[in-house]
């Protein structure tokens, strides 16, 4: 079936479902909405309140409507929620969601095939990079059409963090926080800066009168979003405009560069993972994944996350086959390559 563009199929109709509904009318770039969830009374509530805030200004005059998984037959785009979320009590570790998650993720993928490989999945749920791996994999879809939010929330959460620092605004920061959406992500320090003031300059540039503290500005970033759980009871705001943020890049073919969660396809010489990295979002989906320049840190803290993802890969669910990973090393200082061999061996059970 020919994609219908400007369509949108939201799966959960949770917290963050239903505030990817409410955030998503008010950029006008879809047309056409369905919520599908295992309750549809549920579904058919935040339906009926999202639709009263068409008739108000800024708000696009969009269909929305409860379906099912039929309605993903011609959607353009797919926006994976469903699933429990981290608790207050157990919010320090999103892999606490890990096997029943995944069991959800296989469930929906296997009946999202049924009706199209056409349309582009955008994953929120998770933990995400885990569940992006899983979803391509063992359902072979396109990988220029399954991407998760990945660290692209991460990185606005860094951009605020350290816009507020330099009294500037977040937005005029460039600097990506890069790898697992989760313990292991990273920030390659050696790209950051704000309209091209290098990092290292900031302290004189911005008449700071404290040493900026890159360990805590990397702590406070992982773990805000937990602290949020344990003080409102779940996240929704952040993960949601995520969401929309690449929903209006898909359907606006604006060949942005953000980061987010992509199965690799032997970037950095690494496969067999997925991971946030820079990629170009079209109305295709994955463009391209793009290899930023990496320093000696980053490049170790890169392999760190890869090591993690895959151990977690091993322990629960899936690799094709042995694999050999070896990772460039990459310095803009002395532009000389070395490389790192890791050797693993995962068996996935579903």
């Amino acid at each position: 079936m020919k994609v219908k563009h400007g369509k949108l199929v939201i799966i959960g109709a949770g917290k963050v479902g239903s505030a990817i509904l409410n955030s998503i009318l008010r950029m006008n770039v879809v047309n056409d909405i369905v919520v599908i969830n295992r309750n549809r009374d549920k579904a058919l509530g935040e339906v009926l309140d999202a639709s009263h805030t068409t008739a108000f200004a800024y708000s696009a005059n969009a269909s929305i409507r409860v379906g099912d998984y039929e309605d993903c037959a011609d959607a353009q785009i797919i926006v994976m929620t469903a699933g429990p979320s981290i608790k207050p009590g157990n919010s320090r570790d999103r892999m606490v969601l890990l096997e029943q998650n995944i069991a959800i993720m296989s469930d929906v993928m296997s009946k999202i095939v049924k009706y199209t490989t056409e349309a582009i999945i955008i994953n929120v749920s998770n933990p995400l990079d885990i569940l992006v791996y899983v979803a391509q994999k063992k359902f072979n879809y396109p990988k220029d059409k399954i991407l998760g939010t990945g660290t692209l929330l991460d990185t606005a959460r860094f951009n605020k963090i350290l816009g507020d620092i330099c009294g500037v605004d977040a937005k005029n920061v460039t600097g990506f926080v890069l790898g697992e959406h989760g313990a292991t992500s990273f920030i390659p320090w050696n790209t950051v800066n704000i309209v091209g003031i290098s990092f290292h300059n900031f302290e004189k540039q911005f008449k700071l009168t404290e040493k900026i503290n890159k360990n805590k500005i990397l702590e406070e970033m992982k773990t805000v979003g937990l602290d949020i759980v344990e003080l409102k009871g779940y996240t929704s705001s952040g993960v949601a405009l995520s969401a929309c943020r690449l929903v209006a890049a898909i359907m606006r073919n604006e060949k942005c560069i953000v980061p987010v969660s992509v199965v690799l396809d032997g970037q950095y010489g690494i496969t067999d993972v997925a991971l946030s990295l820079p990629c170009v979002i079209s109305e295709n989906g994955i463009d391209k994944i793009l290899e930023i320049p990496l320093d000696e840190q980053g490049t170790s803290d890169f392999q760190h996350c890869v090591s993690h993802l895959k151990e977690v890969l091993e322990n629960c669910c899936y690799s094709p086959s042995q694999t050999t990973v070896t990772l460039p090393r990459k310095t803009t200082v002395c532009r000389k390559k070395t490389s790192t061999t890791v050797k693993m061996t995962m068996v996935f059970v579903f």
